[in-house]
């Protein structure tokens, strides 16, 4: 059974809905990721106290290739239509966002802009035409923040909790802090019978209850 072509479909901007083929299976993809952490320094202690911030966006980097030589094509032909995602979309005013995808169903995708794409040419026809490419890519993960809480496991202690709230905070905020979810604010009205979230004032004793 041969292998489905990679594909690179472009999800928004003034070439939405185009899909360009990888003329050839990539041999091997990188994915990288990493967590910023804040260091605090304590007087007396031998090593700072570091503090998770956030997550660092996915990195996809592949080597893409490219040959035309059989066809005696110009191979600009085919790599510009990917070194252009890494322009500027005259809708977006920035480079659209991207979906790559390899092996079909059982594959994998990522979705994300692309941050750098370097173009090499390997072999030229007499008259000086590339047949033979090159490109060496790298797309940085975009997601938005409902995808992202999407993600995130909707975890809570096994007691309820209460929570003071303070001046200026909403229950969305609360939600946020303890469900990674700001939409789910509505549980902790319901919980504490609270009809109008909005005449809530600072100060008052607000309980967290345990996700079922």
């Amino acid at each position: 059974m041969p292998m489905e072509k990679a594909i690179i479909e472009i999800v928004n901007g003034s070439r939405m809905g185009e899909v360009i083929s990888v003329l050839y299976y990539p041999n091997e993809y990188t994915i990288e990721t990493g967590n910023q952490y804040a260091s605090t320094t304590i007087v007396g202690l031998s090593e700072p106290i570091n503090q998770f911030v956030s997550g660092n966006s996915e990195t996809l980097s592949m080597e893409l290739f490219f040959d035309t030589y059989e066809t005696n094509e110009d191979v600009r032909k085919y790599t510009t239509r990917v070194t252009m995602l890494a322009k500027v979309d005259s809708e977006l005013h920035a480079p659209p966002i991207v979906k790559f995808t390899w092996g079909g169903s059982r594959g994998g995708t990522f979705k994300g802009f692309m941050e750098k794409v370097t173009q090499k040419f390997t072999m030229f026809t007499e008259s000086g035409v590339p047949v033979r490419a090159v490109l060496n890519i790298s797309l940085k993960s975009s997601k938005s923040i409902k995808e992202q809480f999407q993600e995130i496991p909707r975890n809570s202690s096994d007691r309820t909790k209460q929570r003071v709230l303070s001046q200026g905070e909403h229950l969305w905020m609360l939600a946020s802090k303890e469900y990674q979810d700001p939409e789910m604010w509505r549980e902790i009205a319901r919980a504490n019978n609270i009809d109008n979230p909005r005449l809530i004032t600072g100060g008052k004793n607000i309980i967290i209850p345990r996700l079922r």
